[in-house]
Order: C-alpha cells, then sequence, then structure tokens
C-alpha cells in the first residue's frame, strides 16, 4: 500500500467476503463490495442469485455465516461483533412501501426522527417539498397514488440522514408509465443527500439507467462489476450477455486464433486451438440486406461474409422491429433488430452480416 492509498478516504459502505447458507447451499457465496457516498451501486440478477440476502444482512435483519461489514471504515458487523439494525445509521426501502395506513403524511416519514417537534417538522417540509409531496403533507396514505406512496416511503428513508441507502427492488410496483420519472426524481434526491446507495433489481434497463457501478450476480457469486458501459460492452461471459439482451449464438472451433464461421472469421486471441467457442452477438448488430440475384452484399473488413436467410416473423415493438431469420447454413433461427418499422413478408430471402467490433468470442463451457 502507497502513501496515496494511506491518505484515501475509507469507503462508506464495504462488504468483505460474505456467505450465507442455507441447508447447506451457498445462497450468498463470497460477495465483496465497496460503495462510496454519493455512489449508486445496482445489484443486479435474476430471482434468487442472492441479492436480497445480501441487502438484508448489510441491514442487521439477517446474520451472515462469515464475512465483515464496514462503514466509514469502522467495523460494524462480523460473527462476533455486531452493532444492531437500529443503530447502523442505514435507510431501508422494499417492494411493499408499508406506510402506516393510521398515521399522516407528515408522522410516517418523521417516524424515524428524534428531536424537538419543530426540527422534525422542518426535515418532514424539506424532504415532502423534494418529492413535490408538501401539498399532501395532512392527508393520508391512502389518499395517495401508488407512485406518491412510493416518493412518501423514500422521504421517509432519507428523514434522518442515513449515510447508507439499501432499496430491495421499490419500483416494481409501480405503472411502468410512472417509473421513469419517479426513477429519476429518486435518484436526484439520493445524489442530493450523499449517501451510498446499494439498489438490487432484476431489469437490466433500472440498473443502466440509474447505476454508477452495476454488480452483476449469478448463483451467489458477484460475476462481473464495474460501471454499465463496461458490464454492458465488455461482458464476462455468455449469460453476461444475455442477460442485458437477446442474443444470436454461433458455435465454430478455434484454429490458429481464428473461428471459421458462415459469416466469416473471427479473431479468438490467446484461444487453444481446437477449442470449441461460441461468437455471441446481439441482434442489433445484424445488418440486412437484400438478395442481390443471389450474390448477396460484397464481404468487408468490418461485416465479413454475408450469408443468406429467410424470414419466419417480424414483428414492431414500438422502437424497433424484430426480425427472425431461418439460415440456410444449418438451419437456425438468427434474430435482427432494425429501428423503426421494417415488416417482411414471411418467405423474403434477405442476406446477412454481423459487426466484428461487436461480437464476443467465448469458450464453451
Amino acid at each position: 500500500m502507497n502513501a496515496q492509498d494511506d491518505l484515501k478516504p475509507a469507503p462508506r459502505l464495504e462488504v468483505r467476503n460474505f456467505m450465507r447458507r442455507f441447508e447447506g447451499r451457498a445462497v450468498v457465496d463470497d460477495v465483496s463490495l465497496r460503495i462510496e457516498a454519493g455512489q449508486v451501486t445496482c445489484l443486479l440478477g435474476p430471482s434468487g442469485c442472492g441479492k436480497s440476502t445480501t441487502l438484508r444482512m448489510i441491514a442487521g435483519v439477517e446474520m451472515q455465516d462469515s464475512g465483515e461489514i464496514y462503514v466509514d471504515g469502522k467495523l460494524i458487523c462480523d460473527t462476533v461483533f455486531r452493532v444492531p439494525p437500529e443503530r447502523r445509521q442505514i435507510g431501508l426501502m422494499f417492494q411493499d412501501f408499508a406506510l402506516f395506513p393510521h398515521l399522516s403524511v407528515a408522522d410516517n416519514v418523521a417516524f424515524g426522527l428524534k428531536g424537538a417537534r419543530d426540527v422534525k417538522r422542518a426535515r418532514v417540509e424539506e424532504l415532502l417539498n423534494k418529492v413535490h409531496l408538501k401539498r399532501f403533507i395532512d392527508g393520508y396514505p391512502h389518499e395517495l397514488s401508488g407512485g406518491e406512496q412510493q416518493r412518501v416511503a423514500l422521504a421517509r428513508a432519507l428523514a434522518p440522514r442515513p449515510r447508507i441507502m439499501l432499496m430491495d427492488e421499490p419500483f416494481s410496483g409501480l405503472d411502468n408509465r410512472l417509473r421513469d420519472g419517479i426513477r429519476d426524481d429518486t435518484l436526484s434526491l439520493l445524489k442530493e443527500e450523499d449517501a451510498a446507495v446499494l439498489l438490487v433489481t432484476h431489469e437490466p434497463e433500472e440498473a443502466m439507467r440509474m447505476a454508477d457501478e452495476i454488480a452483476l450476480m449469478r448463483r451467489g457469486r458477484i460475476v462481473q462489476q464495474g460501471a454499465p458501459y463496461n458490464v454492458y460492452t465488455r461482458p464476462a461471459d455468455k449469460a453476461a450477455v444475455a442477460f442485458f439482451s437477446d442474443v444470436n449464438v454461433l458455435p465454430a472451433q478455434v484454429n490458429g486464433a481464428l473461428a471459421e464461421t458462415p459469416f466469416g472469421q473471427f479473431l479468438a486471441p490467446g484461444v487453444p486451438d481446437g477449442t470449441d467457442v461460441e461468437i455471441v452477438f446481439r441482434p442489433q448488430h445484424v445488418k440486412l440486406d437484400f438478395d442481390r440475384k443471389g450474390a448477396g452484399p460484397l464481404p468487408t473488413a468490418t461485416t465479413g461474409v454475408p450469408a443468406r436467410g429467410v424470414v419466419q416473423r417480424a414483428r414492431f415493438l414500438g422502437n424497433e422491429s424484430l426480425v427472425e431469420f431461418r439460415m440456410d447454413f444449418d438451419g437456425s433461427v438468427l434474430k435482427a433488430t432494425v429501428p423503426n418499422v421494417f415488416m417482411p413478408e414471411t418467405g423474403r430471402v434477405m442476406w446477412l452480416t454481423v459487426r466484428r467490433d461487436r461480437c464476443f468470442v467465448f469458450p464453451v463451457d
């Protein structure tokens, strides 16, 4: 460790080597995280991968089998020492807003506050003003929409000025029409409060929209962690690509650091000869052209060799069209997306090429 490392402040939240087993099965397996003040990290993964269990252990409502939690460099929990949940200065938001129906909006927000009545009232008014709900300060939860209840729950969680905010699928119960706006408002407020935020979600779009960093989780382990752009464009494996979008997969075998396919050769540097690989690419990186009397378009260094396919189905999805092709070379189905409206007839012959710089080559497990 150098002198600069010594001067660098500790992360707001640090989790080291979390383990949690149920009936001998590792539900959380050696998970480590570092989150700075003002940073939003999304713990992203499919249902049952251990995301919520990790969140509950950080909150203190469930104990880890091994591992440590540090806040601003100070140990708050290991398997021997444990700061109670109510003293961890951690805010919690869940799918269920859990507002108290018999309390007013103001009393819900003030529920976790201590101090003089006028001080608490000022904090309540400040937060309700930030979430654009001050006019409902004396109303009750049943008088609010789902989106408004979510914002009250956010204000309540932020009222005690927690150093860390844990959020477990907080937007999943909201109407799609409202979700984007509420997520943006929530993100803005969280940044203002300078809390370290750990957001659990199974929705890649939500993670990409909100996160400064994504930790992609699978079967209890973090398989990749980094900025959203890096996680999306430099995936760790085929499953990581497929979690963010539909994928096309071409089987091939490496010979001389090259994988030969019907679309031409793909570079496979460092992969031993004879290794079976899968070339993975997203539908938006397939380029379509018309059948030029059977010759197809000319190959280029970027797109490689064209391959012939027959349209099986086309669907308009709003911002783009999804077209499925039955490929001549092996009868497999390949998907391509095209901006705007493109609805070719079933049975139409077209030529397809694949962008070399948007493909990923992974050895077969």
